[in-house]
């Protein structure tokens, strides 16, 4: 019988479902309930079938297994191909697989889709949890090939030797992810499937969407300072800025322009920081107010927005400069300054009236206006809440003369309507505002909760000037934290609670783990091995410099490796050497021997095994006994014994 035919056992058939199940299970959060349940079923179908030792199912009705679930993938995706959907057929697939597995070609069929299964799991993430999960599903199914080849040995010794070998494979593994970083952009190329949604700023704001987020801790950005971490209140972080407004909506015109200098004189102390965005399937960038250049592969919009020229699909790292305290000095458009003036034709008319009052009493003094209009919101005794009331129609009148509590985006809207009522350009900024420190690594976490939305007014003699009308009402949300304007009883994030300090920084430690793998394991990038490989003085390295040092490195570890393995080897005298290599003989045949054991116990056990060699065990027992506890032992006897368990084949 062909090796590949040899007809798969019980255990090995245990073994290629544990792999399965191990390979299978981290991905079901990603796949369909009843995608999860229905391969999850068949999986333990198999295994009461290998209980029961029942027959497998006729090859027939699994051709319409995979016919049926192929069609189900396709109509829940609309497609069988991209990532969820391939990923969803592969669990099908190796469901049914163990349902026909008879010969060895089965089995190893089983090992390499459980393999690639792993892979898969950093299709979706790549933290910490993933690889530590991925790196024991990896020896299990090491063990499992081992197994599909033999599987008389006890499972602890398959698992320690899968174990071993994969952590002789680290170094590696560590030399080949140095010299040949990981790839940017989604893995291997993969395109992101369309039905992928992320979190975060959108490109339009409508009373209440930012105050959606304010219930999410998820993490926006970080930042590291260079120095001292800025006031909070300097801390605004720009994003999309939103110039058309129809009434309720605010949207971006999101022109990519030209510009990768600011056209405005940068003025005041300069604050150098490295941010690293997480990724948020939108092609804007943030950045603290307002820095003297753009990161690679971006520009700045007309509107003064960072843009990237791609849409921000994986985590990006970039190092700015900026200048809070600088003035937006500069002659912008006719096109821009009309459209942040430009209003619904009606709505609104409560405020429309002041407006119109303000501007009659102070004419086209713009800064005049600007300061009536502060005026009237500090005496209109807003009230700054997470849970604003929903108001249907004329909404700036709504918030403004009724209901009095808003969210940022509700200060920020109605202060912009407010302004272009009076005929003073106006527009929303949207954002981040603040920041909090985690003090175990020093970096500045931003998360969505601090999602911000603020006002600019065009002065002429000033320029674009940034107003933050819920600094007029509740004016701890910018000195401090949004947490501290929050009116007692409000619902809070749940780990942005007082009473939660403990919680937080546990929260804290686990980030900075977090963020210590993604800026040096997920963020080694081309730029920072160029930056590593230049500290070795090797400037600008072509493909034969690397291939050389790869050779030599490896040929170290080669070395060293060897070199362990013989100390390892010295260490054990040539007599007990001698009896493990008998007893690994017999372990291959399932008598597996115990450090415990004594070996006349061995050797009567496994008589009782293997009765048919019971004279050349016993024989060779009494060899090594002689050799380990006779005192006139010689090298002849040493000899002997070799002789004896090279011609010993259970």
């Amino acid at each position: 019988m062909a090796r590949r035919d040899r007809p798969v056992s019980q255990r090995q058939a245990w073994w290629l479902l544990a792999a399965a199940l191990g390979a299978f299970l981290p991905l079901t959060p990603h796949l369909p309930l009843w995608l999860a349940l229905g391969s999850g079923s068949v999986m333990l179908l198999r295994g009461w079938i290998t209980y029961r030792q029942w027959h497998l199912p006729p090859r027939w009705l699994l051709a319409l297994l995979v016919i049926a679930g192929t069609a189900a993938v396709g109509f829940e995706y609309r497609t069988v191909f991209g990532r969820v959907p391939g990923v969803a057929l592969l669990g099908i697939f190796i469901a049914l697989k163990l349902l026909e597995l008879r010969a060895a070609r089965d089995a190893l069929a089983v090992v390499l889709l459980c393999y690639f299964l792993v892979l898969a799991q950093f299709m979706f993430t790549q933290t910490i949890a993933t690889a530590l999960v991925a790196i024991l599903t990896i020896v299990l199914t090491t063990a499992t090939l081992a197994a599909a080849a033999d599987d008389r040995p006890a499972p602890q010794l398959l698992l320690r030797r899968s174990g071993l070998m994969l952590a002789q494979a680290l170094p590696f593994m560590v030399l080949l992810f140095i010299l040949f970083p990981r790839v940017q952009g989604p893995l291997w190329g993969l395109p992101q499937d369309r039905i992928t949604a992320t979190t975060g700023l959108s490109d339009s704001m409508a009373p209440g969407s930012i105050a959606e987020l304010s219930q999410s801790d998820a993490i926006a950005f970080r930042v590291k300072f260079s120095g001292p971490v800025p006031a909070q209140s300097q801390l605004y972080w720009r994003g999309p800025v939103m110039s058309r407004f129809d009434g309720r909506n605010w949207r971006a015109t999101r022109s990519m322009g030209t510009q990768s200098t600011p056209p405005y004189p940068l003025t005041g102390a300069s604050v150098d920081y490295e941010l690293t965005l997480e990724p948020h399937g939108k092609p804007w960038l943030f950045a603290l107010e307002h820095p003297d250049a753009v990161p690679a592969n971006s520009q700045f919009s007309d509107d003064l927005q960072l843009l990237s020229r791609e849409v921000v699909r994986n985590r990006t790292r970039y190092s700015l400069r900026s200048y809070p305290d600088t003035q937006l000095l500069f002659k912008d458009t006719a096109t821009n300054l009309r459209e942040a003036l430009a209003l619904p034709r009606d709505g609104n008319p409560r405020i429309r009236a002041a407006a119109a009052e303000w501007k009659t009493r102070h004419g086209d003094d713009a800064t005049a206006i600007v300061a009536a209009a502060e005026d009237f919101f500090g005496r209109q005794l807003l009230a700054y809440t997470l849970t604003p009331p929903m108001v249907l129609d004329d909404v700036i009148d709504g918030f403004l003369f009724e209901t009095k509590r808003g969210f940022c985006e509700h200060f920020a809207s109605a202060f912009a309507f407010s302004l272009r009522a009076a005929g003073v350009p106006a527009r929303v900024v949207t954002g981040y505002q603040g920041g909090e420190l985690n003090a175990v690594d020093g970096y500045l976490v931003i998360r969505q909760y601090d999602a911000h939305a603020w006002t600019e007014a065009w002065l002429p003699e000033r320029g674009w000037v940034r107003i933050d009308p819920t600094a007029i009402s509740a004016p701890r949300r910018i000195a401090d934290h949004f947490v501290a304007a929050v009116p007692a009883g409000e619902a809070l994030p749940f780990l942005a609670r007082a009473n939660m300090s403990w919680l937080r920084d546990l929260r804290n430690r686990f980030d900075a783990v977090a963020n210590g793998w993604n800026q040096w394991v997920l963020g080694y990038t081309p730029q920072r091995q160029r930056e590593f490989l230049q500290s070795l003085g090797l400037e600008a390295p072509d493909w034969q410099q690397m291939t050389a040092v790869l050779a030599v490195l490896s040929g170290a570890v080669l070395l060293v490796l060897t070199a362990w393995i013989l100390y390892q080897r010295k260490q054990i005298d040539p007599v007990r050497r001698a009896w493990l290599n008998f007893t690994r003989r017999l372990a291959k045949r399932g008598v597996q021997w115990h450090d415990w054991e004594g070996p006349q116990d061995f050797a009567r056990r496994a008589s009782l095994a293997l009765p048919t060699h019971a004279a050349s065990i016993q024989a060779i027992t009494e060899s090594y006994s002689r050799l380990r506890y006779a005192p006139q032992a010689t090298p002849a006897d040493l000899s002997h014994l070799k002789n004896q368990i090279r011609q010993f084949h259970p």
